[in-house]
């Protein structure tokens, strides 16, 4: 199995940050499998969705939504609301497997592969690209 560790910065707001192109060449020499993207934090999701049309906006005034930042959550360090992006992985799981296909992300054509973070006090995320190959 190959595996490597990618860092994402994402700042100090709610954001959707598209991964795509680094899932892209990190399976560009392979010929079949399956890739598995993974998060390894309590508080930030991977979601496949299209980009840059409004969804990504969209995903994230829904989860404002459920998830209002504010101090209805009972776990309460850090920024007001930082309980609820412990709650988020429980909606947008901090994991997706995509198949590969000689070499090339079997992705829709409008589908792309997104790190979720509402965590505002945490700027800088790892992601775990693992492949199997077939």
């Amino acid at each position: 199995m190959k595996s490597e560790l990618i860092s994402v910065h994402t700042g100090d707001r709610d954001v959707v940050v598209d991964i795509t192109g680094e899932c892209a060449n990190f399976v560009r020499d392979l010929s079949d499998g399956l890739l598995h993207v993974f998060v390894p934090h309590a508080t930030a999701g991977i979601a496949i969705l299209e980009t840059g049309a409004g969804s990504d906006d969209d995903l994230l005034t829904a989860l404002e939504a459920l998830l209002p930042a504010d101090d209805r959550w009972a776990h309460r360090h850090g920024s007001q609301g930082h309980g609820r992006s412990h709650v988020m992985p429980a909606l947008v799981a901090p994991y997706a497997t995509v198949p590969v296909i000689d070499g090339r992300l079997a992705l829709g054509t409008w589908q792309s592969i997104c790190l979720v973070d509402l965590n505002v006090d945490n700027a800088n995320r790892s992601v775990r690209l693992s492949v199997l190959s077939a």
